[in-house]
């Protein structure tokens, strides 16, 4: 099939597991026209050079601006509307690119707007692919929104906003909660070639991953330590006393994060993937304004995989140390999965697309998770779609 794969460029998480998508679509003799923005261009474009049956164009995504851990909201809005014009330009002129010269018959959409518009506007049916959709679609204890019920429910709608009315929802999880709609189905961590292959051995550093530069605090607060830390993008490489600053390299992190005796990160969703996969403790800071962070991280300390906190300190790295060899216990009791229940829910899909199917309800596939719930009738089904619980409820019981 000729599959239209748009990805977004902010944060790096999308563009290594969409690869392992698109490598596996390729294999399977489909024909990949990638939409892609940010950072995650040059990754692509790097590892998928000279594979038959791919394109990859660039397009223009936003970008976030940070204040230390803190999501800079007012820095985010002024940069991106300051680059909405030649970013509007740039953009119409690959759509125009795009349905001039590629004839998709399926989009697939890892949180990417570009590819769901082009799809809804030509009739294309749109696969989504990724982790956010887990807020939206998926009902959640009062662990999760207790305290944040407000954030919760702004995320939500973003989320929702996002890729409304999609063919199917293909959500990867390390955490599993109830799927509360149709079409949604859960699916393990999509890892990458490299983590898969990786093995487990322990040793004594820390691994630090920082996903913003600006975060000044950080190495003075780990200098107070006596365990020797290993620190990936800071911008700068060099010993600092206990911390050695790391220039970016994926083989050596990959090894690192094998070896760590546990993982300091925020809370981005792929490499906390990749750490439970691993069985490696992690110490999750989430970036403060980004709720789908902090959901992850509180499903890792719920399940005993890892620890929470709002803010990196000294105390608070001492604290989660002393607590690894129980978060080793809980992580034994996980089972890593590789990507086959993935692609095989997707080839389902891609089958069912073909055959020109309407959207399934549930997949036919083994899953980590699902709609458990009775077929229903497109005005039902629509229904619980835009979250009105009640009336589908009510017209139950009628």
């Amino acid at each position: 099939m000729r599959v239209l794969y748009g990805i977004v460029g902010e944060g790096m998480g999308h563009a290594t597991r969409s690869r392992v998508v698109i490598e596996h679509l390729l294999a399977s003799g489909h024909e990949v026209r990638v939409v892609v923005s940010g950072r995650a261009h040059k990754f692509l474009t790097d590892k998928l050079k000279g594979r038959v049956g791919i394109a990859i164009d660039e397009i223009v995504g936003i970008n976030l601006a940070f204040d230390g851990n803190e999501l800079d909201v007012a820095d985010s809005l002024i940069t991106n509307i300051e680059k909405v014009p030649d970013a509007l330009k740039k953009n119409v002129d690959v759509y125009r690119e795009v349905i001039g010269s590629f004839d998709a018959q399926v989009a697939i959409s890892d949180f990417e707007s570009f590819t769901y518009f082009f799809a809804r506007v030509n009739g294309v049916p749109v696969i989504s692919i990724d982790n956010m959709q887990v807020i939206n679609r998926c009902r959640h204890d009062r662990f999760v929104t207790a305290d944040k019920s407000f954030a919760f429910r702004v995320a939500k709608l973003a989320v929702k906003a996002k890729l409304p009315g999609a063919y199917h929802y293909l959500v990867s999880s390390f955490f599993f909660p109830q799927v509360r709609k149709p079409r949604t189905t859960l699916v393990p961590p999509i890892l990458r070639p490299e983590i898969l292959a990786a093995k487990r051995e322990r040793k004594d550093h820390v691994l630090v991953y920082q996903t913003a530069t600006t975060n000044q605090d950080l190495i003075p607060a780990l200098q107070k330590l006596p365990q020797r830390f290993r620190v990936y993008g800071m911008g700068r490489t060099g010993e600092e006393g206990n911390v050695t600053l790391c220039a970016f390299s994926e083989a050596g992190f990959v090894d690192d994060l094998r070896t760590a005796r546990a993982v300091i990160a925020g809370g981005g969703y792929s490499l906390m993937g990749e750490a439970v996969h691993l069985h490696v403790p992690m110490l999750s800071v989430p970036i403060r304004g980004q709720y789908e962070q902090e959901l992850n991280a509180r499903y890792l300390q719920r399940l005993g995989y890892g620890q929470f906190v709002e803010e990196l300190t000294a105390d608070a790295v001492v604290a989660f140390l002393e607590k690894t060899d129980t978060m080793e216990g809980a992580l034994a009791r996980y089972q890593p999965q590789d990507n086959r229940m993935l692609f095989a829910c997707l080839e389902e899909l891609l089958r069912d697309v073909d055959l020109s199917e309407p959207p399934p309800q549930r997949l036919k596939c083994k899953a980590m998770g699902a709609w458990d719930g009775p077929d229903l009738p497109p005005h039902l089904a629509a229904a619980i779609e835009n979250d009105e619980d009640e009336t589908v409820t009510a017209q139950k019981k009628g």
